[in-house]
């Protein structure tokens, strides 16, 4: 996996790409792909972010993630990226001038030669800086600079905030095409519960970090992933139920319980990696016990129907 390194750890001379880059969809990974085709001068393709997210600093507004950092690195991996670049966003930071977040930032502390970003990229204090900024501070100092146009899907642009429309609904589909991958989270095992005798299949309960933005409520066919694993081919079919936490004092806004086919190897404390696929139905209440078991089965029965999964898999 790419490292993921604050500034003063950087290799050096980089070829970055700059932006939040929130859920590496389609148009994230066209600016991204601009910084490994540098054959001017050897430089290492790094992507340099945010963290927290700039409106968090300036206007207290908490934003959860479509991709927490450490999420992104395997993702970034695969597009051919070196090193994932967290840039602490702060007072000082925020209050940089264009030219001195150039400078100090993307010259001297990353040694950058060539910058890629979107149309829509502002920088430097209350976002003064803009791309016609960037060009004439970064010839000054030798830089290239690369600007991509957004990418469209039909009339609309591709962004971050139609994937968590999309998500809120529980589009999974939708999100997934605007993505141009599958949507997935990671959460560690606190518990494993066999439900029954009968049944043939345990339930999971994961915790995952609080700042993550998730899909609305319900019961979701899922692919299941161990994160030791996340770069190979095998997944486990599941059912996953989300539904908002009763608890004020959890690190989590939602409780997520997993079903999988019992006799897997797992233990508390794993990390695993999920991948909605699609809504099965929404939360409700059962009468008994029992009657929840069996709206279970059927549940999974209808999952492994959407995931193309038979019975003796």
């Amino acid at each position: 996996m790419i490292p993921l390194r604050s500034p003063q750890e950087a290799r050096r001379p980089t070829a970055v790409a700059v932006g939040s880059f929130d859920g590496l969809h389609q148009g994230h990974r066209r600016v991204i792909a601009k910084i490994k085709s540098n054959t001017d001068i050897k430089s290492i393709p790094t992507v340099v972010s945010f963290w927290p997210h700039p409106r968090e600093v300036l206007h207290g507004d908490s934003r959860l993630r479509l991709d927490m950092p450490a999420e992104k690195l395997t993702l970034l991996e695969s597009l051919g990226i070196k090193q994932l670049v967290l840039v602490p966003f702060n007072e000082r930071l925020a209050n940089l001038s264009p030219d001195q977040f150039v400078k100090e930032v993307l010259k001297q502390q990353l040694g950058a030669v060539k910058i890629a970003v979107g149309q829509n990229f502002r920088f430097g204090v209350n976002r003064t800086g803009n791309i016609s900024d960037l060009g004439q501070i970064a010839q000054e100092l030798g830089i290239k600079v690369e600007v991509l146009p957004m990418l469209c899907d039909g009339e609309e642009k591709i962004s971050s905030s139609r994937i968590r429309k999309a998500l809120t609904k529980g589009q999974i589909y939708e999100a997934t095409r605007l993505l141009g991958r599958p949507y997935r989270f990671s959460g560690s095992i606190t518990s494993i519960w066999s439900i029954e005798r009968k049944a043939c299949w345990d339930k999971i309960v994961l915790q995952v970090d609080g700042r993550k933005f998730l899909p609305c409520e319900g019961v979701y066919a899922v692919w299941v992933r161990l994160a030791q694993c996340i770069t190979s081919q095998f997944s486990i079919g599941a059912i996953m139920s989300l539904r908002q936490h009763l608890s004020v004092e959890s690190a989590s806004l939602y409780t997520i319980e997993v079903y999988l086919p019992q006799k897997r190897i797992l233990s508390p404390g794993l990390e695993l990696y999920i991948e909605p696929v699609h809504l099965i139905r929404n939360q409700q209440q059962f009468p008994s016990l029992t009657e929840m078991n069996q709206q279970i089965t059927k549940d999974i029965e209808s999952a492994y129907k959407i995931l193309g999964i038979t019975k003796t898999e």
